[in-house]
């Protein structure tokens, strides 16, 4: 970020090369200094000022890479309670996966969040179902067990992802995916839906309707 110092340099450089010395030298009252800075700001130009004082592009996101050491070297990840439930979903949904396994569940949450065929949060969508027998549409949110958090560093990892998910800096990997499974279990919905990907123990698919975005 360009300091003030150097805004007031960048500044004091434009009206000694546009006034004449005189001019500054011999004008002691405030009224004159004040317009001798308004004609110096006029002469530097438009153009010059927007340089002086423009805040410097941010770099861009960096490339995410699937490994737990790019995961270990991101900022502590944050955020409002959205976030939270994405990052609970891959905590007691994913954690035991690799870190792409990671993000391509998370894509298909926020794949399902954008389609109108289901709710339109990430809460609403990770909750869905939840308190009917045999409804819910993650096992984690009506198995029983009370979700607790006991691996601080895994939790570290997916809220992570979750950030990178949310944020939109994550490359993506299923190709539309809204539904998965894990290699153990064979649902019935799988042998319609059109699987798009293999990651991990995971496998995703995309519903034979098309998805339609909000």
């Amino acid at each position: 970020m360009r300091s003030i110092c150097s805004i007031s340099l960048a500044l004091s450089l434009a009206l000694s090369a546009s006034l004449p010395i005189a001019a500054s030298a011999n004008s002691e009252s405030a009224s004159d200094l004040a317009q001798i800075e308004i004609q110096g700001l006029k002469a530097a130009g438009a153009s010059r000022l927007n340089e002086m004082v423009a805040q410097p592009v941010s770099a861009s996101a960096s490339e995410v890479k699937y490994s737990t050491s790019w995961i270990d070297s991101q900022p502590k990840a944050e955020g409002s309670a959205e976030f939270r439930c994405l990052a609970e979903a891959l905590y007691f949904e994913a954690r035991g996966e690799s870190v792409k396994g990671q993000f391509a569940v998370a894509e298909v949450i926020m794949n399902r969040v954008k389609s109108a065929r289901f709710p339109g949060t990430l809460c609403g969508v990770i909750n869905q179902g939840t308190g009917r027998k045999y409804q819910c549409q993650f096992t984690y949110t009506c198995d029983g067990h009370k979700e607790v958090v006991n691996e601080p560093r895994a939790w570290a990892r997916v809220a992570k992802v979750a950030r990178a998910i949310i944020d939109g800096t994550a490359p993506k990997l299923t190709n539309g995916a809204t539904h998965y499974h894990t290699t153990a279990v064979n649902p019935k919905w799988a042998r319609v839906y059109t699987k798009t990907a293999r990651i991990g123990d995971h496998l995703f698919y995309r519903h034979t309707w098309k998805t339609a975005s909000k």
